[in-house]
């Protein structure tokens, strides 16, 4: 034995001997060779050539298996291809692990290096990493497809903190702090979630925390010890992670790549960077592109090919970054984030206090441009070359203006070294200069003077996202030189850089600047300062909010020089209640060696508290079981319809679109022919095939065409397809096309509500859709004491943002046949419009949907152009063609949310209860009815909530020449809410009363409910908002609350709360469904339904629903049952009928559907396990299957549920408290708590209803708080990027976000008494915006109290979406100057 065992020793040390041989042999080849190697989840791959311009993420997806990394946006906005890049150093024998962007990556900087994708951290097969499972437990994914991307950022973060240097956390865990694992997924966008269930899987891994403070998860019971909880974990140890770079790569010598194979240069020194400057491959008009990270790829989008790719990171003057006496050095390429590191391991270093004060603040400053995975590979040097020549609205630009840096430039006369101030003046570099490096220098010691100074740096910046991933509105960098003088502070040299605000470049404020040294700084001299600053930072014209972004410049002036004014003896009047009380002295006090910091604190998301009221009584349904293949999602395992492998021969599609609102399309003009290059082919409605309808979508109020014809009818329209060799390739083409137009005799196009009324442009809305009127409204408005007439409501447009962009792919069949995979939530309409655009039967096209990532609505009707235009071009090229629609695109042609004009007068009590209401509502539906005429009813019935005593309303469907607006998750009742909590807060201003007060007032009765909802709610029990609402006062603390924060609004001027209580009745309607349960030879199970999953866990509950069904034949086998049942993908072959999945209300309907198969499987399989048990005492579920199987029974039922009419429709309650913060200064709102109470009736699944209601209400702060939507003068979308469209973030939620989902009991009438989840909280969210608005009434309160407001505090118009320059605006963007005036009013007494 022992002898086989050395043996067996022997032979491997053998074998690892040769293995070493072998890989040095193709080492030896490869340094001949200069080949690409690289690993991917420790696979070689090795590249004989490759077009320079692939990007990592088309190599994965394309040549590879591993399709975790997603394309999102393509412009490393999303985080969804984040991977994993491990690099090694030979010198220093250490491996650098960092994730980037896969879509912005080249593959050719990749050489030597090995990726880690999601797939390679575990899988299905193998085993789940511990990210995976802990994602699913705590109920982290939905649609699943941002979390393998969500899971490689926090990985990234993991397994560079565990090689850190801090002390060994407790077992189980790893070396992260809660903050840092908030950070480390603060640029991952995710549209389902909420992020709070993210956060806890996230935190769950953290030294730090308090195990206690996690969310709702599948791991722990109630009753459980800390200790037990962290047992329960899936366990992670880092000391066994596995290795990201395996041993293979280690001997791999990074040479540089055959030029004259890969076109991509890597020179190594400065000399041979000239000398190639000056070589063929930049002359004769060659085009070349110099090259770090590839990011700038991400803003401006390339419009060229390049011949040559000139790779900069192996210069060692570039890449260089070290502390001189003069300053710190930072060559060109190094990244953000090394500087970052750089800069913070500088203040652990014995430094004078000006630097160390510079390098908190620049590193600080630093972490909030773009995210983590972008900074990785973002360099220092390429971000100020896009500022130079682009006017790219930089941050580091600013910073290195503030801090006077030089620049060290290589030019073709030689070596030059300039201010950064300097450069920004110079015309735009050439392709031939190179910014070599920066220095930012160093001030003087200041302590040999006589009169010693102090310096003061501060910077300054101000976005949608607070931590980040957001471009400002506004940057600065302040430096101050000053000097304690007998009568106060004198400010010796000051300078003010701004940028970012509309201008080419930053800039300096230099009249500014010197009309402030030398003098002594009073409030008089920094408020005639301030006007100056006003007139120094002027927007261009176009540029978006100008006077907010000025008045921002002014606040950033005012809080860096106010605290060392001699104002510090008026403070005793209690109007600077928010800046400290100190007086120079103490400010002096505060640094001993000459250097004044204003720190900033930094919130973390709090606790957040889950209730989950679950039911036994139908087991497994109600029991919060996780979702089903939640694990493989976060793996990367689930697939998406661009995940399934192209077949050969495949060809890829990208839109063209009218940029015009209306005008003739006489033509369209491709680019020149390298842009052509791969290009086969432009399918326009000319080729559409006999007997074919040029139909892109049809709903039941009408059709869109797929193609504009000779004319284009609205901004967005699609005009043709292009059709090339790659995706990379028709968006390229598709983007330099040129459409010709003819605007000659066409009429003047239709834009808006008022155009649409002015040439009577309506679509007709059909009377069985038209709401009814209620009661008397002129008898209302006679018994009201007061009455508001003609106020106006403006709401804008929403873009869906589904992480998955519109997507398909078409393969043709056999027989004149055609296979269309789509990402769609009404596969039916799709097969319906496809076969008549083709003019072939309808059993001739088989739509396939698995899984969709994300669709809110914007997948229902506008997903059905997508697969139309793919089906098309296959049928005519005879060749499988996909579409992938790239994000910017994909925003502009889909439409959105319906943006309305209210008018409405309303007539109230002296009390505040409301009398009577009348709307005027123009709904602005597009070119199109698409949804349209559905709106009406569901704005209606959303603004039904309260008793408004009578209601009468005139509501008009606006055609106009824009893309259709479609339904969007919640449509027309967001709309609805919001226009009644508006009109309630209106009616509460107008007569000096609390909002909740008004509130209480108009809240139905059981009686006033079922007057405005037609009698749907059949007993008094099942009326549960008064109760909801009156839990929700004593679990929020409400009125305590409201107490605490008038009182803080008393004592700060520059901060103010508010705090807001908000219900929502919400109508669902189901409806009619298919399902197909059928039972294989060994026992599993195979559930069909028409329903698709779009992250709502439909297919978990339908789990859940066929498990407890099925297991009425033996109540025993219901828990082993769930896990024998796997729902399939929907097939429009396989179960016909399949419907819409839309309307919150598909799971319920479903799981009726398939309740109804296994009610038929249950009678037929019945009386055989009778009969068997009568025969052998006892059975189990295979048993009788094979049984069943033998006797020939038929194991397979079809079913159709349609909803009794005494059941489609019902009501469902909820209530929402949420209180908020505002930066009077910035407008910046933040969300401090949002606490929820929902009726889910009898939840079929509380984990997953938990979710919805997160997910739903984050999405509803987007809307009231975040979300954009701008066009253009011709109505084009504008805002389209994610670069200018700011969906909510990790840092934009409720910091404590309670939930509690209530089980109100048994519902008759409901499918097994459960209730709706996906689109009722979202109307919650309007509570974040009435407290909003209560906290803008505070700051107007604080104006009143100054004497320097005109008119009503509170009788003010809060726009929706309430974004910075929108909240500051209502603040007063001269809120300062005022507080100023006040000073020197009351000095001047």
């Amino acid at each position: 034995m022992g002898l086989c065992v050395k043996l067996t020793a022997a032979v491997f040390q053998l074998a690892k001997i040769l293995d070493f041989k072998k890989d040095v042999i193709l080492n030896e080849e490869r340094q001949k060779k200069g080949s690409l190697v690289f690993a991917v989840n420790g696979e070689r791959f090795e590249l004989p050539s490759v077009d320079p311009s692939t990007t990592l993420l088309e190599f994965l997806r394309s040549e590879t298996c591993y399709k975790s990394p997603k394309l999102g946006c393509g412009e490393g906005g999303c985080g969804a291809c984040v991977v994993l890049v491990s690099k090694y150093d030979p010198k220093l024998k250490k491996i650098e692990e960092f994730s980037v962007s896969s879509c912005l990556t080249l593959l050719c900087s990749l050489n030597s290096c090995s990726i880690t994708t999601s797939e390679g951290l575990g899988n299905s097969r193998d085993g789940f990493h511990s990210i995976h499972e802990r994602f699913a437990g705590f109920h982290a994914s939905q649609c699943g497809f941002c979390s393998p991307g969500m899971c490689m950022s926090f990985f990234s973060a993991l397994v560079n903190a565990d090689k850190g240097n801090k002390p060994d956390p407790p077992p189980g865990f790893s070396k992260l702090t809660s903050s840092e694992t908030e950070k480390a997924i603060a640029g991952n966008l995710c549209r389902c979630t909420g992020y709070r269930p993210i956060a806890d899987a996230c935190k769950s891994f953290a030294a730090d925390v308090d195990i206690e403070d996690l969310g709702f998860n599948s791991f722990w019971e109630k009753g459980d010890s800390k200790e037990t909880k962290v047992s329960k974990l899936p366990p992670y140890d880092p000391t066994k992670n596995f290795s990201t770079y395996p041993e293979f790569l280690k001997i791999e010598s990074a040479t540089n790549l055959d030029s004259s194979r890969y076109l991509w240069y890597s020179p190594v020194s400065i000399e041979e960077l000239r000398n190639l400057l000056n070589s063929d491959i930049t002359k004769n008009g060659a085009s070349f592109k110099f090259v770090v990270g590839n990011t700038g790829t991400g803003y401006y989008k390339e419009t060229q090919l390049y011949y040559h790719y000139v790779d900069l990171r192996y210069v060692p003057e570039l890449s260089i970054i070290k502390r001189a006496q003069a300053g710190i050095e930072v060559g060109a390429t190094v990244t953000i984030s090394k500087i970052i590191s750089f800069l913070k391991e500088e203040n652990e270093v014995s430094l004078g206090s000006y630097e160390r004060l510079v390098s908190q603040k620049l590193a600080n400053h630093m972490e909030k441009i773009a995210s983590p995975f972008v900074r990785n590979s973002a360099s220092v040097g390429g971000n100020l070359v896009m500022a130079q020549k682009n006017g790219f609205p930089s941050d580091i630009s600013t910073l290195f203006l503030g801090l006077s840096a030089i620049v060290s430039l290589m030019t073709s006369r030689g070596l030059e070294m300039i201010t950064w101030e300097e450069l920004l003046s110079r015309p735009r570099l050439d392709s031939r200069t190179v910014l070599l490096s920066v220095r930012i220098p160093f001030k003087k010691d200041q302590s040999s003077l006589q009169t010693p100074s102090k310096f003061l740096f501060e910077t300054y910046r101000a976005a949608p996202r607070p931590n980040g991933n957001a471009l400002a509105y506004v940057n600065a960098a302040f430096q101050a030189d000053i000097s304690l003088c007998q009568i106060g502070i004198q400010i010796n040299n000051i300078q003010l850089a701004f940028g970012a605000y509309g201008t080419k470049h930053a800039t300096r404020a230099k009249r500014v600047e010197e009309y402030l040294t030398g003098k002594i700084l009073n409030v008089q001299l920094l408020y005639e300062a301030l006007k100056l600053v006003k007139l120094a930072v002027l927007p261009e014209d176009g540029t978006s909010h100008p006077e907010y972004r000025s008045s921002l410049a002014v606040s950033y002036v005012f809080e860096f020089l106010y605290p060392f004014t001699d104002v510090h003896s008026a403070i005793s009047d209690g109007l600077l209640n928010e800046i400290s009380d100190i007086s120079v002295e103490e400010h002096f006090k505060s640094s001993n060696d000459g250097c004044i910091s204003q720190g900033r604190e930094k919130t973390l998301l709090s606790s957040a508290e889950q209730v989950v009221e679950s039911s036994t009584e139908y087991y497994p349904v109600g029991e919060p079981m996780k979702k089903v293949g939640a694990s493989m999602q976060a793996a990367g395992e689930a697939v998406y319809v661009d995940d399934i492998p192209s077949p050969p021969n495949c060809l890829h599609g990208s839109f063209i679109y009218s940029t015009k609102p209306l005008a003739g399309v006489k033509g369209i003009q491709l680019e020149p022919s390298q842009l052509t290059e791969g290009v086969t082919t432009v399918i326009t409605y000319k080729d559409i095939p006999t007997g074919g309808a040029n139909t892109g979508s049809i709903t039941p109020f009408g059709s869109e065409p797929l193609f504009a014809d000779d004319l284009a009818r609205f901004a967005g329209g699609r005009i043709a397809v292009v059709v090339a060799d790659s995706q990379r390739l028709a968006d390229l083409a598709a983007r330099t096309a040129v459409v010709e137009y003819d605007i000659a005799n066409i009429d003047s196009p239709i834009l808006t509500v008022e155009e649409a009324v002015e040439k009577t442009s309506f679509f007709q809305i059909p009377p069985f859709l038209y709401p009814k009127q209620v009661g008397d409204f002129t008898k209302g408005m006679a018994e009201a004491d007061h009455k508001i007439l003609s106020a106006e409501i403006r709401l804008g447009s929403e873009y869906y943002f589904y992480m998955e962009t519109q997507t398909a792919l078409a393969i043709p069949d056999e027989d004149n046949c055609m296979v269309v995979y789509t990402s769609s939530q009404y596969p039916e309409n799709a097969h319906h419009v496809i076969a008549s655009c083709l003019g072939i039967p309808e059993h001739n096209i088989r739509v396939i949907t698995r899984r969709v990532g994300g669709g809110f609505g914007g997948k229902s009707y506008r997903s059905t152009p997508v697969s139309t235009a793919c089906a098309l071009a296959a049928y005519k090229l005879r060749r499988p063609v996909r579409i992938y629609v790239n994000r910017n695109t994909d925003m502009i042609i889909t439409g959105g949310r319906h943006p309305m004009k209210v008018t409405y007068s309303v007539g109230f009590k002296l009390s505040g209860k409301i009398t009577a209401l009348h709307l005027d509502i123009l709904i602005n539906a597009g070119i199109t009815e698409d949804i349209s005429p559905i709106l009406p009813l569901d704005v209606i019935n959303a603004v039904k909530r309260y008793d408004w005593g009578a209601l009468s309303f005139d509501v008009k469907l606006c055609k106009t020449n824009l893309t259709s607006k479609s339904s969007m998750r919640a449509p027309g009742t967001v709309q609805g809410s919001y226009i009644a909590e508006a009109i309630i807060e209106h009616v509460a201003s107008l007569l000096s009363m609390e909002v909740d007060s008004v509130r209480n007032e108009n809240v139905h009765t059981f009686e006033s409910l079922n007057l405005f909802y037609d009698n749907i709610v059949p007993e008094v029990g099942e009326y549960t908002l008064p109760s909801i609402m009156d839990k929700l006062v004593m679990s929020s603390s409400f009125f305590q609350r409201k107490k605490m924060l008038e009182q803080f609004n008393q004592k700060n001027t520059w901060k103010k709360r508010g705090i807001s209580r908000v219900p929502v009745v919400f109508e669902a309607t189901e409806r009619a469904t298919p399902g197909k349960v059928s039972i294989l030879q060994d026992g599993s199970i195979v559930v069909e339904i028409g329903g698709v999953e779009i992250g709502q866990g439909l297919w978990t509950k339908v789990r859940q629903m066929t498990a407890y069904s099925l297991g009425l034949i033996e109540s025993s086998w219901a828990k082993s049952l769930v896990e024998k049942v796997r729902v399939i993908q929907a097939d429009t072959l396989s179960v016909v009928q399949g419907g819409l999945t839309a309307g919150s209300t598909t799971s319920e309907s479903s799981c009726a559907a398939v309740r109804l198969c296994c009610n038929v499987l249950v009678e037929r399989l019945t009386p055989l396990k009778k009969q068997l048990q009568g025969k052998n005492g006892s059975v189990d579920w295979p048993t009788l299957i094979r049984q069943a199987q033998m006797q020939s029974i038929n194991l397979a039922a079809n079913s159709y549920y349609v909803p009794e009419s005494s059941s489609l429709k019902y009501l469902t309650f909820g209530a929402a408290v949420s209180e908020v913060e505002i930066d009077v200064l910035t407008g910046k709102t933040t969300i401090l708590q949002s606490d929820i109470i929902y009726d889910c009736g009898q939840s079929l699944n509380p984990a997953v209803d938990l979710g919805q209601i997160e997910g739903s209400f984050v999405q509803g702060i987007g809307f009231f708080m975040h979300e954009e939507y701008l066009t253009n003068e011709d109505g084009l979308m504008v805002s389209n990027s994610t670069w200018t469209y700011k969906i909510p973030t990790i840092d934009t939620i409720p910091q404590n976000f309670n939930v509690h989902v209530l089980n109100s009991g048994h519902h008759e009438k409901r499918i097994l008494s459960s209730k709706t989840s996906g689109e009722p909280p979202l109307l919650l969210a309007a509570s974040v915006h009435c407290a909003t608005r209560a906290a803008v009434k505070a700051a107007r309160e604080q104006l009143k109290l100054w004497g320097k407001i005109d008119g009503s505090v509170s009788e003010f118009y809060l726009d929706v979406p309430a974004i910075l320059p929108i909240v500051k605006t209502q603040c007063g963007l001269d809120y300062v100057e005022k507080f100023l005036e006040t000073l020197l009013a009351q000095k001047s007494n």
